[in-house]
């Protein structure tokens, strides 16, 4: 039987759908630390399928489709039950609302995407990664949320978490893509992967709690790079008016 090159690719896209449907069961039994394990997992699977894709040479408009829709089912609805039933269900018709943001905003970051997608790789993305606002959800959940804070601590994090996270996915905010671990790209971002490094030696010390920490720095790099990218563009904009202004002066002079 010939397996055709999508097949190990497809494999670990469906195994990431498998593992958010899996967070969902664990969650809708109360099994929160089960339902955030399997998001992690769900992430990995994410990471490993674009890296199989690049090594088998087999990236298609099919596989980036199913990953989106892997993506909307592992990073929306299973992060968004989940903030659900460890607390927003108390707060009824709200609750519902405020849960659902996650996997409604999810879904619409993951179409824009797809229609802007160019190729099958990408440098930057418009809008924080939904992996990364799983990641940011689940790993307060399994580290913090009624563990370090107070319960009423916790649960405004929560909340404030439910409504950031969907708004900061939906953004114009970029967010580098983590580029592929190869030599020339190690020489090319020496910054980048002395980051990683760090992140994983942080996060392997702290037994997995860093994680929460990398992801708020990830979010908050973004949207540094974006005030300061705001505040230059309008540096250049000033100067060109400056400029031509200086322009007219001279020629109205000259016709003098």
């Amino acid at each position: 039987m010939i397996i055709s090159r999508n097949f190990i690719p497809s494999l670990f896209t469906v195994l990431n759908a498998f593992c958010g449907f899996l967070s969902i069961i664990s969650s809708s039994n109360g099994d929160f630390t089960g339902a955030c394990y399997f998001i992690i997992y769900a992430t990995l699977f994410d990471a490993v399928d674009g890296l199989a894709a690049r090594l088998t040479n087999s990236s298609s408009r099919f596989g980036v489709e199913l990953d989106s829709l892997s993506d909307v089912v592992s990073f929306g609805i299973a992060p968004s039950f989940l903030a659900y039933k460890i607390y927003l269900f108390e707060l009824d018709e709200i609750g519902v609302i405020l849960s659902s943001l996650i996997m409604v905003f999810a879904a619409l970051r993951l179409a824009r995407f797809n229609i802007q997608l160019v190729g099958f790789d990408k440098d930057k993305f418009n809008g924080l990664p939904a992996p990364m606002s799983a990641l940011t959800l689940i790993s307060y959940i399994l580290f913090y949320h009624n563990e370090i804070f107070s319960g009423k601590t916790s649960r405004i994090v929560l909340i404030a978490l439910s409504v950031l996270l969907p708004v900061l996915m939906l953004s114009k905010i970029k967010y580098v893509s983590l580029p592929k671990p190869t030599l020339s790209n190690i020489k090319k971002y020496p910054i980048i992967f002395t980051i990683i490094v760090i992140a994983a030696i942080l996060i392997i010390a702290t037994k997995g709690e860093g994680i929460f920490s990398f992801c708020l720095f990830y979010i908050f790099s973004g949207i540094l790079k974006s005030f300061i990218g705001l505040f230059k563009g309008k540096n250049m904009r000033q100067k060109e008016i400056d400029e031509d202004e200086v322009d007219d002066h001279l020629s109205l002079k000259r016709s003098d």
